[in-house]
């Protein structure tokens, strides 16, 4: 599918795939039944190409009272395209597309170099704070 939204191309053609999603049934035959496949553009930017039954967010008005299924491009923020792959794809997935994600909720461990007398300093400042030097660094920043 092509799509151009707010002055951008969408090609489900050009982007690149990185993970689908179903539900509300076993095939577009349930009017419940919803596909959706997350694809990145060489820009960097994300969206979704979503396809579903008369009674998912894709279905079309056809007529006053009649629905159809349909599809449809959805442009998506970094957040948003995190939080859709946190919700539909498995962890390895996830970090292929997004980086390298820690069990602490997204410390990270950094190495630096510091004469003695700064790391004395910083060592005697979080001491006199009651806070540990990570804590110390991150107030400061």
């Amino acid at each position: 599918m092509k799509k151009i939204i707010n002055g951008k191309l969408y090609d489900t053609a050009t982007a690149k795939r990185l993970g689908a999603a179903h539900g509300g049934g076993q095939s577009f035959r349930d009017f419940q039944y919803w596909e959706e496949r997350l694809y990145q553009k060489r820009t960097g930017e994300f969206f979704l190409h979503g396809e579903g039954g008369p009674m998912t967010r894709y279905a079309e008005q056809i007529d006053q009272n009649s629905w159809s299924g349909g599809e449809r491009i959805i442009p998506l923020s970094v957040k948003e395209a995190r939080e859709w792959a946190e919700e539909h794809l498995d962890a390895d997935d996830y970090q292929e597309i997004f980086g390298e994600v820690s069990e602490d909720g997204g410390r990270t461990v950094l190495s630096v170099s510091l004469d003695a007398a700064t790391a004395d300093r910083i060592r005697k400042a979080a001491a006199e704070a009651g806070m540990s030097v990570s804590a110390m660094i991150a107030s400061k920043f």
